[in-house]
């Protein structure tokens, strides 16, 4: 017999609602002032909402209209850890994001993970040229 999934933390839906509906302005609630982004691409932690966002939103502009989706979930007390796949330049994509949050349901912390090199070969062009317009 296997446990039964948790339901899924407010913080979660959240963040599938600014997915979903690309809602930059529930994006920037939902993130701390003091958040931290690791991305797969850059080797130091981008610190601060504004990096954070500046970051998140790019994501949801270069994912939008490839497909993406997350396919699986798993959540902790203040954390939850979303796999995702998505196509991009006709390269199959997945990773994970890993997030983390605060007593007050602001995300502190958002860690990206992507998969086959080639796949993140493809996205590291896409995020820089949204990266500069912003």
């Amino acid at each position: 017999m296997t446990a039964a999934q948790p339901a899924r933390p407010a913080v979660v839906d959240r963040w599938h609602h600014v997915v979903d509906h690309r809602d930059l302005a529930a994006l920037d609630a939902l993130i701390a002032d003091d958040a931290v982004f690791s991305s797969p691409a850059v080797f130091t932690p981008q610190e601060g909402k504004p990096k954070v966002l500046a970051y998140l939103g790019a994501a949801l502009t270069v994912f939008d209209g490839t497909g993406f989706r997350y396919v699986e979930e798993w959540y902790g007390d203040r954390s939850a850890v979303l796999e995702f796949a998505t196509e991009l330049d006709g390269i199959h994509v997945n990773g994970i994001d890993l997030i983390h949050w605060n007593d007050r349901d602001q995300i502190t912390s958002f860690k990206v993970m992507v998969r086959p090199v080639k796949g993140l070969q493809a996205l590291i062009p896409l995020m820089a040229a949204q990266l500069s317009q912003s």
